[in-house]
C-alpha cells in the first residue's frame, strides 16, 4: 500500500529482456530510503518487489509479463525518469490516498495547458471513465492527484498540477501523447464493480 506522494525520482540504468519478462536496474539517486530484498517499492504507480541487495547502488526489480501489458513498464529505456515510494508503514502520514500500486491501465495525454495553473488532459481506456469522479482521486505514474474537470462524452479527464509536482515528478515532463499508468481509486472502483454486478442498475462500461 503506497501514498501517491512520490519521494524521489530514479534514472534506469538498464532494462534487460528475460526469460521471466524484464530486469530492471535503477539508480535512486540520493533517495536515502533504506533498501531490503522483498520490499515492496512503488515504481510509476507500479507496486515491484526489490529482488535483491542494492547492487553499485541500483535498486533491482522483475517485471513479470503481465505487468509489461498492463503498464508503461516496457517503455523504460536506460535513462528513463521514473517516481519512486516506498511501501505505507502503519503509522506514516498519509499525505495523499490509498494507492495500491497495481495499474488499472494506460492513460494517455490529450492535451497540456500551461497558461494559468498546468492542466494535463488525460484520456483513458474507456471502460476505466466510470471509475473517474469529479474531485475524486486518481493516480497518474504513482503520483496521487485530484479529478479537476471530467468530461464523460469525450471520454477525457483533467489534472491540475502545482510547482512542487511539476518539480519532483516526472509529470513535470508530460506532453501530449505521452502514456502514463492509470490506477483508479480504490474505492470508486469497489462502487462501480458492485454496483454492475450487484446493484441492479445496469450500470455499462464506457462513461
Amino acid at each position: 500500500m503506497f501514498t501517491g506522494i512520490v519521494q524521489a525520482r530514479g534514472r534506469v540504468a538498464a532494462a534487460m529482456a528475460s526469460p521471466s519478462g524484464l530486469r530492471l536496474a535503477v539508480d535512486p539517486g540520493g533517495w536515502t530510503h533504506k533498501h531490503s530484498p522483498g520490499d515492496s517499492i512503488c515504481v510509476s504507480g507500479v507496486c515491484l518487489t526489490l529482488a535483491e541487495p542494492p547492487v553499485s547502488g541500483d535498486l533491482i526489480f522483475n517485471a513479470v509479463p503481465e505487468t509489461l501489458s498492463k503498464t508503461t513498464l516496457a517503455d523504460l529505456r536506460p535513462g528513463s525518469m521514473v517516481n519512486l515510494e516506498p511501501a505505507l508503514r502503519v503509522g506514516d502520514p498519509l499525505g495523499g490516498h490509498f494507492v495500491q500500486g497495481h495499474v488499472d491501465g494506460v492513460a494517455v495525454v490529450e492535451d497540456l495547458c500551461t497558461r494559468g495553473d498546468h492542466r494535463v488532459t488525460i484520456r483513458p481506456p474507456p471502460d476505466l471513465m466510470p471509475y473517474v469522479t469529479p474531485r475524486g482521486s486518481v493516480t497518474l505514474d504513482g503520483v496521487s492527484l485530484t479529478i479537476a474537470r471530467v468530461d464523460p462524452a469525450g471520454g477525457v479527464f483533467d489534472v491540475a498540477l502545482i510547482p512542487t509536482t511539476l518539480n519532483l515528478t516526472t509529470l513535470g515532463s508530460l506532453a501530449p501523447g505521452s502514456r502514463v499508468n492509470l490506477e483508479a481509486d480504490v474505492l470508486a472502483r469497489t462502487m462501480v464493480h458492485w454496483l454492475r454486478h450487484y446493484g441492479g442498475t445496469g450500470l455499462q462500461t464506457g462513461g
